[in-house]
């Protein structure tokens, strides 16, 4: 019999292809379009998903129909290194990725993933409307000839396990579950746990079975994914403040014209602030619900972990002290 992780990919998988595909279908216009692929590895119910949603019927409505897409979600159409190999292949034309994952083809891109570079939400909120994030993005596009068009807040990422995780020492030997980019490593590498890299759709499994002892996401990832249901403990570590990009690849945007790209532009910008909003509410939220699922939700020692990781901001890591030293710069407003 189907375990339940295999039943609930399932339905993400059937759910993720098809929910864009009848409002689409369903204007005549947008059907005569012609039709892009958007993918990412997030859940239906997730707000990265429905504003994707969102911004394609957008972009259908504002083009008049020329520009179908369709939001392929739940991996449906490869994990996260393989959806960015797509949009270099031509067999996906956006995708939502990490800033880590983005990061593997051009390093700076990945400065603010760092391990508790990021100070807070406010801090965030500076670097994504900072000179330096748009020069960021500029150096990415001409590096890989793709457009990074928004930025969307992911969340601060926390660790889930089996047992309490108070002080970096906790982990120390902790087969943590880590996506495949190196900047993760960083973490891994402070707190001295095992870091094992497994694709996003694998992680419910291998918790499950004990493949791995911890994983860490932002709470709301926590919740869509099911972590929370074999997995006893959450530490609050907020220990990455995390964002994804949202890319058109580079043939795709050959093929809009000047006016479409300003379109799809504003609308993927638009999309972005929308769901960014979206998971700061829920994050603020799912402590206190945790709590109620009869989860262990922890205070660790954030000065000890951060006072682990900001030795290794510096250590060949493909930014400049320079671009470092900007982003420490920055200073945000209080949210």
């Amino acid at each position: 019999m189907p375990d339940h992780f295999t039943l609930s990919r399932r339905r993400a998988l059937a759910l993720g292809g098809a929910a864009l595909a009848t409002p689409m279908i369903a204007n005549p216009a947008a059907a005569q379009g012609t039709r892009l692929r958007w993918a990412h590895v997030y859940e239906v119910a997730e707000p990265y998903h429905t504003e994707a949603v969102w911004a394609a019927r957008e972009i259908a409505t504002r083009t008049a129909g020329r520009w179908n897409i369709e939001v392929f979600a739940a991996s449906a159409l490869g994990n996260e290194p393989q959806i960015n190999q797509g949009l270099t292949l031509g067999t996906v034309d956006m995708i939502y990725t990490g800033v880590a994952f983005a990061g593997a083809s051009y390093r700076p891109m990945a400065l603010s993933h760092a391990p508790y570079i990021l100070r807070d939400y406010a801090h965030f909120q500076a670097y994504r409307a900072s000179e330096l994030h748009a020069e960021l993005a500029a150096a990415y596009d001409r590096q890989t000839g793709h457009h990074a068009l928004a930025l969307t807040y992911y969340g601060d990422r926390m660790v889930t396990a089996n047992r309490s995780i108070l002080q970096p020492s906790d982990m120390r030997g902790l087969k943590l579950r880590l996506p495949q980019a190196p900047s993760f490593l960083m973490f891994a590498r402070a707190v001295g746990a095992n870091a094992t890299p497994i694709a996003f759709a694998e992680v419910y499994l291998a918790l499950q079975n004990g493949t791995v002892d911890a994983q860490e996401n932002p709470l709301p990832t926590i919740q869509a994914k099911k972590f929370y249901e074999v997995q006893s403990h959450i530490s609050l570590t907020h220990h990455i403040t995390d964002s994804l990009m949202t890319i058109v690849g580079a043939g795709t945007w050959r093929r809009l014209s000047a006016g479409d790209k300003v379109i799809f532009t504003e609308v993927l910008r638009q999309a972005a602030d929308r769901c960014g909003a979206a998971i700061r509410t829920q994050e603020q939220e799912l402590a206190a619900w945790f709590r109620t699922q009869n989860k262990i939700v922890q205070e660790p020692d954030r000065a000890a972990f951060r006072a682990a990781c900001v030795p290794l901001h510096n250590e060949n890591t493909g930014w400049t002290r320079q671009m470092y030293d900007r982003l420490q710069a920055l200073q945000g407003q209080s949210a």
